[in-house]
C-alpha cells in the first residue's frame, strides 16, 4: 500500500464580528503535491442548532456561489497560487452564527482534515486592550490639560496679588 498524501487546512478556530459588517474567513492550506488544475475548495455552513449543513461556495478554477442564505453575501477572496482559499461574508446577521468549514482537495492528494471556523456575530465589539489603551491615553491627556490649566490660574492669581501689593506699597509712599 502507498501512503496517501493529505491536504492540510488551516483556519482560525473562532472569529467574532459585529452585526452588519463584513468578515474575512481565512483558510490556508498546504499540499504535498503541486497545485492541480482539479484543485477544489468547498465552503459549508452549519448553524448553532446543528440542524443541517448548508453549502456556501464552491471553487474549481473559479468560484461559484451556491444557493442558500449566503448566495448574494459571499465572495471568493482566496488565491490558489498562494495556498489561500479564504472568503468574505458581507452584511453579517445574527442568524450567521455557526460553524463554517473549508475543505480543500488537490488530486492526487487525498482529502485531509477539514478546517473549521466558529463565527460569532455580536452586537458590538467587546472591550479590548485597544479600547483600554485609547481610554488611558485620552484620560492622561485630559489630566494634563487640567494640571496645566490649574498651574496657569495659580500663576495668574499670584501675579495679580503681587501687582496689588506693589500698588499698595506705591500708594503708601
Amino acid at each position: 500500500l502507498w501512503p496517501a498524501a493529505a491536504v492540510e487546512v488551516y483556519t482560525s478556530k473562532e472569529v467574532d464580528a459585529v452585526n452588519g459588517t463584513n468578515v474575512r474567513l481565512k483558510c490556508t492550506f498546504s499540499s504535498s503535491s503541486p497545485i492541480s488544475q482539479n484543485l477544489s475548495v468547498t465552503w459549508n455552513f452549519q448553524p448553532e442548532d446543528l440542524s443541517f449543513h448548508e453549502p456556501v461556495l464552491y471553487y474549481l478554477k473559479k468560484s461559484y456561489n451556491l444557493p442558500g442564505r449566503f448566495k448574494e453575501r459571499v465572495t471568493w477572496d482566496g488565491n490558489i497560487e498562494r495556498y489561500d482559499a479564504s472568503i468574505v461574508i458581507w452584511n453579517l446577521q445574527p442568524t450567521d452564527n455557526g460553524t463554517f468549514t473549508c475543505q480543500v482537495k488537490n488530486p492526487p492528494d487525498a482529502t485531509g482534515v477539514v478546517g473549521e471556523v466558529r463565527l460569532r456575530v455580536v452586537q458590538k465589539v467587546p472591550f479590548s486592550e485597544i479600547h483600554f489603551l485609547a481610554v488611558a491615553i485620552g484620560s492622561a491627556c485630559v489630566l494634563m490639560i487640567i494640571v496645566v490649566t490649574i498651574v496657569m490660574i495659580c500663576k495668574h492669581r499670584r501675579k495679580k496679588a503681587q501687582e496689588k501689593r506693589i500698588e499698595a506699597t506705591d500708594t503708601e509712599l
